[in-house]
């Protein structure tokens, strides 16, 4: 999730905003909410302010959905074992000069019913296994910041479930007069009084709905040590 930083801007002699002070935020923060309804019945509250390796956060209870998931299975292997005498019953009757048209197309219309049916099986039975899927929530690398919910709650699609953060990388967001950024493009970036190599990542040409008279700007800061630290920004 993007968040807004208010920057302290400070303003020179010369009536330029060449300083500015930002928070170092993690390059993305993203809120995981619930895509299908049920019962927490697991937290692993371990992983939560550590960096997760392949870990399953929670699981939301998916039992019922298993057990409809081997019954409907059972029912589909039936359904086409069904359909596979009934078409083979059909290209007997068309064989015998015998059956009538209307038992010919009797037959026709079992045969297509069952094929609908098989269908209509296959359908529910993806979306049983979607649905299985998205109950079990994993994390591959990101930092688990906050676990919303415990074993025993049930939720709804759309509630919060946890926070997670990438931190292979820092976002500095600063907001530049509309006035200066053509020629913020041009200066070096100082961090804390140090010149550092990096340049502008994103500097968005439509005012912000916020700072009305500014463009955010966006420096990216691979792999920082620390986070969350107030930092000086130049441009010289």
């Amino acid at each position: 999730m993007k968040r807004i930083i208010t920057a302290l801007v400070l303003l020179s002699s010369l009536g330029f905003a060449r300083e500015y002070y930002a928070k170092l935020n993690p390059i993305n923060t993203y809120n995981v909410k619930a895509a299908v309804s049920g019962q927490i019945v697991y937290v692993n509250y371990e992983v939560e302010s550590n960096t997760a390796n392949n870990s399953i956060i929670l699981k939301i209870d998916s039992n019922i959905d298993k057990e409809d998931l081997k019954q409907s299975l059972v029912k589909l292997k039936n359904l086409k074992d069904i359909l596979s005498i009934e078409k083979g019953t059909l290209q007997s009757y068309q064989k015998i000069s015998s059956k009538s048209k209307f038992e010919k197309n009797n037959q026709k219309i079992k045969i297509l019913n069952i094929t609908s049916s098989v269908s209509e099986l296959e359908t529910r039975i993806a979306t049983l296994k979607n649905q299985i899927t998205k109950k079990t929530l994993l994390e591959q690398n990101n930092y688990v910041y906050d676990i919303a919910v415990e074993v025993g709650d049930y939720v709804s699609p759309g509630v919060l479930l946890y926070s997670s953060m990438d931190l292979s990388a820092g976002k500095l967001e600063i907001f530049i007069p509309i006035s200066n950024a053509s020629d913020i493009k041009t200066k070096t970036i100082y961090l804390d009084g140090l010149q550092s190599d990096l340049k502008i990542s994103k500097l968005y040409n439509i005012a912000d709905s916020t700072h009305i008279s500014s463009y955010k700007c966006e420096i990216i800061i691979p792999s920082p040590k620390q986070f969350s630290q107030l930092i000086k920004i130049e441009f010289k």
